[in-house]
Parts: C-alpha cells; sequence; structure tokens
C-alpha cells in the first residue's frame, strides 16, 4: 500500500555481489517533485550479463524492455503521473489508500507479460531504446542515481542470507516490503559503501581516486558522528521534559538530517566517479 503523496514504486530486482541477491520493492519518497523513477534492467552482451543501475530523473527512461509489473511494462510508466505539482496514482496499478491519497485515476493498461528479466543475447527480450524516446534518456546531467533511502535498502538485502538465491532458490521470502524502511539516526544507517574506481588501466589514476575516496570516508564518518552526538543531546533534552508530542516531532526531525546527509554523501561519491 502507498503510504502516502509524493511516493513512487521501485520495482524489486536481482542484484549482484559475489552471487544474486534479491532486493525487494519497495516506495520511496521522490527526491525532487517532477521526477520519476527508471528501473534498473540486467543486459546480455558478448556472452556476459552486465547491470545498468536504475535513476531518478523527469521522466522514465530505456529499462530494457523488461515487464517489472506494477505500472513498468517495459517501456514508459503506466502507474500515474505528475500533475501541476502533485502526482495522480492510477489506482489499476497502484495500490493506494484513495482517503490519504486523493489524486488518483483509474486505467487500465493490459499487455503481454514476460517472464524474461534481462536484455539481448540468448532467451533474452531484444528491446532497444525507441527512435522517439525522451531526449532525457541520453543527458546524464537530467537524471542521478538512487538516493540514500534505496541504497540503505539494498543493503539490508545483501546482508539477509534467505534473500539470496543460493538460500530461496528464486523465491526470496520477501519480494516487496510493506513500508519504506527510512534510518532515523546516522547509528542506525549501513556502513559507508566505497564506490570500485572506473577501470582505466592505469595504476597512477586508481590509487589517486582511493586516497581521494579515502578522504572523502573521512569526513563523512566525521559528519555522522557530529549529528549523532546532536541528535543524542537533543533527544535527552526532550526525554527530560517528558512531552510525547515534542518527541515524535524531533524523532521526524531527525530522520529527515539523517537521510538528507545520507543523500549529500551518496552524491559526494558519485561525483567523485564521475571525476575520476
Amino acid at each position: 500500500m502507498c503510504p502516502g503523496d509524493g511516493y513512487l514504486w521501485t520495482p524489486g530486482y536481482w542484484a549482484w555481489d559475489e552471487s544474486y541477491y534479491w532486493v525487494p520493492g519497495t516506495w520511496v519518497m521522490d527526491p525532487q517533485p517532477g521526477f520519476v523513477w527508471t528501473p534498473g534492467y540486467w543486459n546480455s552482451d558478448a556472452g556476459g550479463f552486465s547491470f545498468h543501475e536504475g535513476y531518478w530523473g523527469p521522466s522514465v527512461g530505456f529499462y530494457g524492455g523488461i515487464d517489472y509489473g506494477f505500472g513498468y511494462s517495459g517501456l514508459g510508466y503506466q502507474g500515474g503521473h505528475w500533475d501541476s505539482g502533485h502526482f495522480d496514482y492510477n489506482t489499476a496499478l497502484s495500490r493506494v489508500d484513495t482517503s490519504v491519497v486523493r489524486h488518483v485515476y483509474n486505467l487500465r493498461a493490459d499487455g503481454p507479460v514476460s517472464r524474461v528479466s534481462y536484455n539481448g543475447g540468448v532467451g533474452g527480450i531484444h528491446v532497444t531504446v525507441p527512435d522517439d524516446a525522451d531526449p532525457d534518456i541520453s543527458i546524464p546531467d537530467a537524471h542521478f542515481g538512487p538516493v540514500a533511502a534505496q541504497t540503505q535498502h539494498m543493503f539490508a538485502a545483501r546482508n539477509d542470507p534467505q534473500q539470496r538465491y543460493s538460500a530461496n532458490h528464486g523465491t526470496p521470502p520477501v519480494t516487496a516490503t510493506a513500508l519504506p524502511n527510512l534510518a532515523v539516526h546516522p547509528k542506525e544507517l549501513p556502513p559507508i559503501a566505497r564506490l570500485a574506481a572506473p577501470a582505466t588501466g592505469s595504476a597512477t589514476p586508481d590509487q589517486k581516486y582511493q586516497r581521494a575516496q579515502d578522504q572523502i570516508v573521512a569526513r563523512q564518518n566525521q559528519d555522522r558522528e557530529k549529528l549523532q552526538q546532536k541528535q543524542d543531546k537533543e533527544d535527552q533534552e526532550a526525554k527530560q521534559k517528558e512531552n510525547p508530542a515534542k518527541m515524535q516531532q524531533l524523532e521526524m526531525q531527525h530522520q529527515q538530517q539523517t537521510q538528507e546527509m545520507a543523500q549529500r554523501h551518496a552524491q559526494q561519491m558519485q561525483q567523485l566517479q564521475q571525476r575520476h
């Protein structure tokens, strides 16, 4: 069930970290009004497989023709759209509580359903970027990668042994989460993820990249510690006043601070990769 206005559905997918593991589908707060989510997809090329990471942007781009359902039929998105600063949800494809979310409509979008989950290669879906695709698809600056909540969600799945294909044999116990899982305090965030250096074929640039990343990670850990200390002090003061309403308001404020910091840190890492 959609938790409220401004949340968009992000489909579940198989990720890779020495073995396949399932990242459940979940609702994610849109990072910017007018943005939508383009799911990632697997591509088969020259006998191997590579994953194209999903991203946020002003339009849904190409995601390999993969039918994820829930409005992601392979091309575009039929689960809803932005209109005058608010998101209209298509209740035919998105599960929405209309007593909470008011901007809704109902439009069926029937079409062929395929269980093939990769593009190209033997047995794959052979779909290419359409000729009339939105030009934003090919403009890197027009979109950015997963937000901090999605990165945290992915880490949680990666660290759960039951989500591994080796344990569930293609039937993960958690295919989708009931509610978004957002850290309230910095101590609840997963460890800072280090990004692999882009392949350059030269040791010197790679070493420079690692040194730069070490410096960023050190600063980000300091940011976490500083914010955690500040929030701990505020929590202690609020508890002494024994004001439940104030405590709830403070927790919401802390969650916003933590997520904004995590998003800023993720962008710093992405900018480092782009510069390298």
